[in-house]
């Protein structure tokens, strides 16, 4: 038979052990004619009597003995498994799945990297990607988007700050053509860029009002890309400025526009946001993202 009514077998479970109605209906909170219905229909489903009734209360069957023993096993296993749920919600362990776009992907390691120092039992993955995953499915505990952060109710947003973003070139780029002696020179250099502009992200909107497309001879796939090309020597382009200024063959070629930077946001689903492990890295990071400014 399919248990479809579970509530039946709780009912004669409590009848089970405590041998009277009125005490299985206090121990349930319903009134007694409930637990009465509970066992006879549960009985007619099972085609078999759980319980002798007289005077002084309810005596199991062997067919009651045998329910008694394996609910009660199963009250226990349940409790252990909210433990166990409790205890893993409560500690600040297990996986912890970060999501964030390409040019966050260095800073997000170093940051994950200090956070496991302080908690060693949390298996940190990095997912980079400039799809927004669904964190309602459970593809990420916490996101950090760019531009605009979305309005899925379910999720809570909080803005982390700006990530400054530079016009960088190799020393020996700048060898072979020069400075880039401000926009009237554009023309007489070369630049890398991603294949396809986001105008969202307000320095790719600036590179293509700016750059025209002959002086693009580096298209890539992403910002990663990019910055290798960056740092290879192919071009101009723009990285992350805690990058650029981080290696000292790179050259800033301009003076960094406020207008090129870009907000960025932590996300996170609500029914994740006040777990311990969620809470405790969401607090790391925000305290990590007051420094951003200053890379």
């Amino acid at each position: 038979m399919d248990i479809d009514n579970w509530d039946e077998f709780r009912t004669a479970y409590q009848v089970a052990r405590l041998r009277t109605v009125s005490g299985a209906a206090e121990a349930l909170g319903v009134h007694h004619a409930t637990v009465i219905r509970h066992i006879d229909s549960l009985e007619g489903k099972l085609g078999a009597k759980l319980f002798q009734r007289h005077a002084r209360g309810y005596t199991p069957t062997e067919a009651g003995e045998d329910l008694l023993q394996v609910a009660s096993a199963t009250e226990d296993q349940l409790t252990q498994l909210a433990g166990r749920i409790h205890g893993r919600g409560a500690s600040v362990s297990g996986e912890l799945i970060v999501t964030c776009v390409p040019q966050m992907s260095l800073l997000m390691a170093k940051t994950l990297t200090k956070y496991q120092i302080d908690h060693p039992d949390v298996r940190a993955e990095l997912i980079v990607d400039l799809r927004p995953l669904r964190l309602e499915y459970g593809e990420a505990h916490v996101a950090l988007r760019a531009g605009a952060p979305g309005n899925d109710l379910d999720n809570i947003v909080q803005e982390l700050g700006k990530l400054p973003m530079g016009l960088f070139a190799h020393r020996e780029y700048i060898d072979r053509h020069g400075p880039l002696n401000g926009l009237k020179d554009i023309p007489n250099h070369r630049f890398a860029r991603v294949s396809n502009l986001n105008p969202r992200a307000p320095f790719m909107k600036w590179i293509g009002e700016y750059v025209p497309e002959e002086n693009v001879v580096y298209k890539c796939s992403d910002t990663n890309t990019v910055q290798d090309a960056v740092m290879a020597g192919a071009g101009i382009g723009f990285l992350p400025s805690y990058l650029g200024h981080a290696n000292a063959d790179m050259v800033e070629v301009m003076e960094p526009n406020p207008e090129w930077f870009s907000t960025f946001w932590c996300v996170t689903h609500v029914d994740l946001h006040r777990t311990a492990k969620v809470h405790s890295f969401v607090t790391f990071l925000k305290e990590e993202a007051k420094s951003w400014a200053d890379l």
